[in-house]
């Protein structure tokens, strides 16, 4: 058994309620392991959780616009036509990445 990275223990007492937070805390954070969460506040004394939602999205729907220009590109270069349907889809499409780009920028600090 490979020898132990952490040699050192540190004990402290605390009140149902601060262990509650404690706990509350933890996963609010995204930790399972209550020691590393301990650690991370004690050595950093924040942790910040940030929400890749928006950036998600945003990526969905980059890969749905992608998908729409090959399509359109391949019914351009069979039929040497390009519809104008196509054109305000794509328009809105963008529309709506620049708005939740818009969106997410003014979420940051």
């Amino acid at each position: 058994m490979a020898e132990r990275e952490r040699k050192h223990q540190l004990k402290i007492w605390v009140t149902k309620e601060e262990k509650d937070i404690i706990f509350e805390r933890r996963k609010l954070a995204g930790f399972r392991n209550t020691g590393a969460y301990i650690r991370k506040m004690a050595i950093d004394g924040r942790i910040f959780k940030i929400d890749h939602t928006p950036l998600k999205e945003t990526s969905s729907l980059m890969t749905r616009v992608s998908t729409n220009i090959n399509q359109i590109a391949k019914r351009v270069n069979s039929t040497n036509n390009i519809y104008k349907d196509d054109v305000e889809e794509l328009k809105e499409m963008t529309n709506e990445i620049w708005q939740l780009l818009k969106s997410i920028l003014s979420k940051l600090p």
